[in-house]
């Protein structure tokens, strides 16, 4: 299971201390968890809160004096739900985890041990979205069985189910086709049987190998015999089938009114894509389900590859939008001639290309990725009329048993390939969940390669997003957004391919780089407010810094030198810090904020209203702005608790003598709802959206 940020994890606590469960919060979204938390102080709210806001999952303190975890365990076995408890405890102590387990808890987790607590609620939460997927399905197959025997019934075509080679169900166009005036005429008839005399021996040999578990053929041509003896051709298409709960064949049976090979010509073309003549994305798609499936029970290996031509915009501005399908064309071609006999090529979207190559280990698959990147790379791509260089990303999955989901393998070749093309294309990035661990590392060693470069060659540049002011005088504010420049694009901050920070900051985090990359935001940023002041104009920036600035006593100094060398009033700067970072690293934020408040610099809280008890945090932090957390502006106009806190916010940050800001919002209603409430500043795509110039209008 994969979690990320359009996965948000609904997590209620039960502890006395909320200091402690702020902790736990904290650790749980440094490991890369969203959480959205929820403390009940009493029993009245606990049962309120999994009534009404049901959460994923319950983290509940042992020795919990407040709600006791035999209360709390009544409150989840009455509410019906399938509501996984963790118990928090100090040690291991047999007697107590088998107490706990007595009465109903999933499991027991080490407070003091942070790797533990975040391991143990990533797979318990997979426990729960696998069930919940499970109870899913099971609804959607009965409600799909239900329509399809409805289909089935009213459908045109004769459709049969056969299980061991006898007839368990039939529609009312199989049956007369046949002649028959009730399916209690041909029930457990043997298929056999309506078949013509001189067929009988070789449609007797497809039902043995269709009884070992062959794949059964997807169309099979015949002579049929009517109950009247009169015999007719016909095309038989046989598909694996479940009925009632059995393994079973459904056979669909067609009389050939046309001629048989116009009728295979017109098949043949009905697969393909008609720009490039290869296999188009619905025929794919139904190979690539029957490779995973083999996957699955057979426990095979097949390899998927996706293949992108680099910088397509770009292609296509040189030779002209009329030329787009050539161009594809001449992609197709190139594809077509360094695949194998027996590799299956589709043109899979509007630029994209796929290949299913059956039967093939990691080698394999990752030699035909490198031999189709060099396809491109090495020669010339020659259309009716121009001749173009282009290179291509590669990015495929090995597929295994440990990934037998169509999915998921289309997922993970997806992410692979948008990882070859950001670290500047020409490359090929194969996912293989046998070898994970080191095609990871090598993945990483890339973008540590793309980040230091980046650095050293000053290849990082900013867009800016305006913050409209709702109730006060217009003033110029802007966010400033960090951006990656990709490799071969050039240098200008005007114009390439820009990578976005998801890509590489938890790589940069993880090797110790965030520091060297928020020295350069932060000098980027009082270079522009310098700049701007020199052309008369005062403009305030926000710009992102993270935790690790807090333990750098030397970006202090920095600051002060850039201050100094640009000309630029600290007072138009301001540093913001997520609420979760603050909280957990409060020392180190209260001292950084004291050495650069001297030359008006100033520190903001973002995702601020996330936490169990923001507020409290202020009492200790002198935050000049609050961005409220997006979560809360997703749907804001139909989600009366999210108006309801972010009027709550609002009012107590007027109180405190705070400024707030409402990021994302996009539309009109969000804006009146806001505004209504009391926010000082929007920003979102619906006002205007972030680019490289600062050009808005705020008069």
């Amino acid at each position: 299971m994969q979690f990320g940020k359009d996965m948000v994890l609904r997590l209620l606590i039960v502890d006395d201390s909320v200091e402690a469960a702020e902790a736990i919060v904290s650790a749980l979204r440094n490991s890369g968890i969203a959480v959205r938390p929820t403390r009940p102080e009493n029993e009245q709210e606990l049962s309120a809160l999994i009534l009404q806001h049901p959460p994923d999952l319950v983290l509940a303190a042992r020795n919990s004096r407040n709600i006791s975890l035999l209360k709390l365990m009544q409150s989840v076995d009455a509410s019906g739900k399938d509501l996984p408890v963790l118990v928090l405890m100090e040690a291991v102590d047999e007697a107590a985890v088998l107490g706990v387990m007595e009465i109903g808890a999933r499991g027991i987790v080490l407070r003091s041990n942070i790797s533990h607590l975040q391991n143990v609620v990533r797979a318990e939460w997979s426990d729960l979205e696998a069930r919940r997927s499970l109870r899913r399905l099971e609804a959607q197959v009965r409600e799909t069985e239900r329509r399809c025997d409805a289909l089935i019934d009213s459908s045109r075509d004769p459709i049969a189910y056969i299980h061991e080679g006898m007839h368990i169900r039939a529609n009312a166009a199989y049956l007369e086709i046949f002649g028959f005036e009730s399916f209690e005429d041909i029930e457990g008839m043997s298929l056999l049987d309506l078949v013509a005399p001189g067929q009988v021996d070789g449609f007797k040999q497809l039902l043995k190998q269709l009884s070992k578990g062959e794949t059964p053929p997807p169309s099979y041509e015949t002579q049929a015999r009517a109950l009247d003896g009169n015999a007719f051709p016909a095309v038989m298409e046989f598909t694996a089938a479940t009925y009632e709960g059995e393994q079973c064949l459904q056979v669909v049976l067609r009389r050939q009114e046309i001629d048989p090979e116009l009728a295979r010509e017109v098949e043949a073309l009905r697969q393909r894509d008609q720009v490039t003549g290869l296999l188009n994305r619905a025929t794919f798609l139904r190979a690539l389900e029957d490779a995973v499936a083999d996957a699955a029970q057979n426990s095979a290996h097949h390899g998927l590859l996706l293949i992108e031509p680099d910088h397509y915009n770009q292609l296509l501005q040189e030779i002209g939008l009329d030329q787009a399908d050539q161009l594809i064309k001449a992609c197709g071609e190139r594809l077509r001639e360094a695949i194998g006999p027996d590799d299956i090529a589709a043109r899979f979207g509007e630029h994209q290309f796929a290949v299913l190559t059956l039967h093939s280990d990691h080698s394999h698959t990752s030699g035909l990725g490198d031999k189709l990147r060099e396809a491109f790379s090495a020669q010339v791509l020659e259309t009716d009329h121009l001749s173009l260089s282009a290179t291509a990303s590669v990015g495929g999955v090995q597929i295994g048993e440990k990934i037998a989901s169509v999915t998921a393998v289309l997922g993970k070749a997806a992410q692979c390939l948008q990882s070859a093309s950001d670290i500047g294309g020409n490359r090929i990035e194969l996912f293989d969940p046998g070898a994970a661990d080191r095609a990871e590392e090598e993945r990483i060693a890339a973008w540590v390669a793309r980040i230091r470069d980046a650095l050293d060659a000053d290849r990082f540049v900013m867009n800016y997003q305006p913050l409209i002011n709702l109730h006060g005088e217009p003033i110029e504010m802007y966010e400033a957004y960090l951006r990656m420049q990709n490799l071969g694009t050039g240098t200008d901050e005007g114009g390439g391919e820009l990578v976005q920070p998801l890509s590489f900051l938890q790589v940069a985090e993880e090797h110790g780089l965030l520091w060297e990359i928020d020295r350069w935001v932060v000098g980027r940023a009082i270079q522009v407010i310098g700049e701007r002041m020199r052309q008369g104009r005062r403009t305030t920036l926000l710009v992102k810094i993270t935790q690790a600035s807090l333990q750098d006593e030397s970006l202090q100094q920095h600051i002060v030198e850039l201050l100094a060398k640009h000309g630029a009033d600290g007072k138009l700067l301001v540093l913001q810090l997520p609420e979760s970072k603050v909280f957990t690293n409060l020392r180190a934020a209260q001292e950084f904020q004291s050495r650069i408040y001297h030359y008006g610099v100033r520190v903001g809280l973002e995702q601020f209203g996330a936490g169990l008890n923001s507020f409290q945090l202020l009492t200790h932090f002198d935050a000049a702005f609050l961005k409220i957390d997006r979560s809360y502006m997703e749907d804001l106009t139909s989600n009366p608790d999210h108006q309801q806190r972010v009027r709550e916010i609002a009012e107590k940050a007027r109180e405190l003598g705070r400024q707030t800001i409402a990021e994302f919002v996009q539309d009109a209603a969000s804006m009146s709802l806001l505004f209504a409430a009391g926010i000082d500043y929007a920003q979102g795509h619906f006002l205007a959206a972030a680019g490289p110039d600062m050009d808005y209008d705020f008069q």
